[in-house]
């Protein structure tokens, strides 16, 4: 008698800020939130807070286009210049970028934690 096949488990990750707990963003590696180049590409759908304001800084990527940063404006009313930033004019190539707030994965304000899956 065959066996059924186990579902893999997914990747999934969860990213807040470190000094004051405040939950960012949260879901499954892959489409949800993409890692490349050592930062987190991350879907409106599982950004947990609010607080991301564009700052208005333009950046310039020589292939990934034209892109803003973004601060992070949390509930004590501190703001965090330049944590994160979003493509708005993204090369066609990289969908997986277009209008998403990223996030560097190393970066000393934050604190990233990779499970198996969602809590229960």
């Amino acid at each position: 008698m065959a066996s059924a096949e186990q579902p893999k488990p997914r990747r999934w990750v969860r990213i807040w800020h470190r000094a004051t707990g405040t939950p960012l963003a949260e879901g499954p590696l892959g489409w949800g939130i993409t890692p490349f180049e050592g930062n987190f590409y991350i879907r409106r759908k599982f950004l947990r807070t609010e607080g991301f304001t564009v700052n208005f800084l333009p950046g310039l990527c020589s292939y990934k286009f034209l892109y803003v940063w973004l601060d992070l404006l949390l509930g004590t009313g501190e703001r965090i210049r330049n944590l994160g930033w979003m493509y708005w004019f993204p090369n066609p190539l990289f969908p997986f970028i277009w209008f998403r707030v990223a996030l560097p994965r190393h970066h000393p304000d934050l604190e990233v934690e990779y499970s198996t899956g969602p809590p229960r």
